[in-house]
């Protein structure tokens, strides 16, 4: 038998062997203590029977995305150890992270806040929905409990929308393909406006809504998408890049379309209204009618001409009275320049016309016409040549002689020719 060991070596032995011991535990935190200084986290994790300590440094605590608390269930990878001036064993933890449901919703709000600083939840992007859209898809089970309530949420509150049905699988890990084409599907079938709904379930069977591929064509989508998905509390990454996120696939049919009633009653109030406003005015284009009606302008063809036809009689008469003044004017102003046209005329025309009638006597002096009154006569021979000799005629030509007052002819009987010059003598001798 070996010696017996001190309780410091004991408890030295008992970490030794511990601490070769690894292993990865799931438990749900009951106890947390995180306290400022320390350089480790303290926690407890239990299951339904049984409890154990644990404690993680903090440079690796501080490296995880965990928010602890009371009931969080996680799972944690480490080793046993001892704390051997207590004499407490409690187990090292080197990793942590959320088992279960936890590290779904971990790895959600993961991808919600890539998302979310990419731009895909930005208000400003999401498109605004109709008033009153003519056609409706629904992306959804055919078969679930989500449809019927749709369907009855649409007939009742707006019959007039055409619905298409876009059966697709929304549970399971075929399920976001398989939204990814429904919502496809609807965009090439030109509706208005898409219903992304489903019923409730557990936080696992809504996992499809939270796929990153669903949360981008739901983004990229040009149709607006509305989402109502599982009951209150439950809020998918499909919701938050929606163009309006809805509670429920009731309400989610209630928002996309305006209950006919309404519409009925605020039809039957615009059409009192506008009854009453054209009423009105007809009655104010009525009173306006009568009164241009009454205006002398309109009652009185020549109210508007009356004062140019005043006029134009008092400019015509004053027409006939200045015209004949004028041409008294005219006339005698006229009587004055013809006599001084006459003195002036008188004045410059004498001179010439004293000695146009000496050059009229002169001329007439030498007229052959005046010749002929003194007695003398012209002879022509039969090509109408004057004969002024007896040598260009013959004995028998006919000639026709010229005298003062008319013509006569005669034949050459004879002929005798006459010496010029001593003619000339005698007629100058004899004066």
């Amino acid at each position: 038998m070996s010696e017996p060991l001190s309780v410091s070596q004991a408890l030295s032995l008992a970490k030794g062997s511990l601490e070769k011991l690894s292993a990865t535990i799931v438990g749900e935190i009951s106890e947390y203590s995180d306290k400022p200084g320390y350089k480790a986290v303290y926690f407890t994790i239990t299951d339904k029977s049984a409890a154990l300590p644990c404690m993680m440094w903090r440079s690796a605590f501080d490296k995880l995305e965990i928010a602890l608390k009371q009931g969080t269930l996680v799972e944690v990878s480490g080793f046993f150890s001892v704390y051997i001036a207590k004499g407490r064993m409690n187990f090292s933890a080197q990793t942590m992270r959320l088992a279960g449901e936890g590290d779904l919703r971990l790895k959600v709000a993961q991808l919600a806040r890539k998302l979310e600083a990419e731009g895909l939840m930005s208000p400003a992007r999401k498109l605004p929905l109709p008033e009153m859209p003519g056609r409706i898809a629904v992306v959804t089970s055919p078969r679930g409990k989500a449809i019927h309530d749709v369907m009855r949420t649409l007939r009742r509150r707006f019959p007039l929308a055409e619905v298409q049905v876009v059966g697709v699988p929304v549970e399971g890990e075929a399920a976001p393909k398989a939204l990814i084409e429904g919502i496809e599907v609807a965009q090439r079938a030109q509706s208005d406006v898409i219903l992304l709904v489903r019923g409730g379930g557990s936080y696992e069977d809504l996992m499809p809504f939270n796929d990153e591929a669903l949360a981008r064509a739901i983004a990229a989508s040009r149709v607006p998408i509305v989402t109502g998905i599982g009951h209150e509390p439950d809020n998918s990454i499909a919701d938050m890049v929606g163009s309006y996120r809805a509670s429920t696939p009731t309400a989610a049919a209630e928002h996309v379309v305006p209950d006919i009633r309404d519409l009925k009653v605020k039809l039957e109030e615009q059409s009192r209204s506008l009854s009453a406003a054209l009423s009105n005015r007809v009655g104010r284009m009525d009173s306006i009618l009568a009164s241009i009606r009454s205006r002398a302008l309109f009652a009185d063809p020549l109210f508007m001409v009356g004062g140019y036809l005043q006029n134009l009689e008092q400019s015509a008469q004053r027409l006939f009275v200045a015209v004949p003044n004028a041409l008294r004017s005219d006339i005698h102003r006229v009587e004055m320049l013809r006599g001084r046209l006459a003195r002036v005329a008188s004045t410059l025309f004498s001179p010439q016309q004293s000695k146009l009638q000496l050059l009229a006597a002169q001329l007439e002096s030498l007229s052959p016409l005046a010749v002929l009154a003194r007695g003398y006569s012209i002879a022509y021979d039969a090509k109408g040549h004057v004969v002024d000799s007896v040598s260009t005629i013959d004995l028998g030509d006919v000639l026709d002689v010229r005298v003062s007052d008319g013509e006569y002819h005669c034949r050459v009987e004879t002929k005798n020719q006459i010496d010029r010059v001593g003619s000339d003598l005698e007629t100058d001798a004899d004066e």
